[in-house]
C-alpha cells in the first residue's frame, strides 16, 4: 500500500492490517481484520518528526535550517512541532511545498503507528 497524508483532506482513510499488541481504539481483532487510520484522527503526530530536505524539496528557505550534520532540515518549534504546521488547525500551511519525506510518509504504516502510539493518549 503507498498512500501518502493528506492533511488537506483529512476524510482520506488508509487501511491496514493489525496485531493484537495495539490498544482497542487503533487495533483491529486477532484475526486481523483492518482498522481505520485518519490524519484527522491523529493530530499531526508525524509533524513531530526531524524532517530532512532533498535536492528536489521547494519548502520555503525561512522553514528550514542547517542540522549538526551539515543537512538541511524542517525548522521546528521551541513546542517540538514543525515550522509549517498551523497549530489551530493542525494542517500544514506549506501542503503544496511539503517535502518529499512527508509526501512519502505511509498513514497508517509502521512509523505512522509507532509515532501515533507514542504521541497519542492511550
Amino acid at each position: 500500500m503507498s498512500l501518502h497524508i493528506d492533511a488537506q483532506q483529512p476524510s482520506r482513510i488508509a487501511k491496514f492490517a493489525t496485531g493484537s499488541d495495539m490498544d482497542s481504539e487503533r487495533t483491529a481483532t486477532d484475526a486481523g481484520d483492518e482498522s481505520d487510520v485518519t490524519c484527522a484522527s491523529c493530530k499531526a503526530s508525524c509533524c513531530r518528526l526531524e524532517v530532512m530536505i532533498l535536492g528536489e524539496d521547494d519548502v520555503p528557505p525561512d522553514l528550514t535550517e542547517v542540522d549538526r550534520w551539515g543537512g538541511l532540515i524542517m525548522v521546528r518549534g521551541d513546542d517540538g512541532w514543525c515550522a509549517a504546521l498551523d497549530r489551530k488547525t493542525m494542517l500544514c500551511r506549506i501542503y503544496e511545498r511539503r517535502p518529499t519525506v512527508c509526501r512519502d510518509y505511509q498513514m497508517g504504516g509502521t512509523d505512522c503507528l509507532a509515532e501515533r502510539s507514542r504521541t497519542l493518549p492511550s
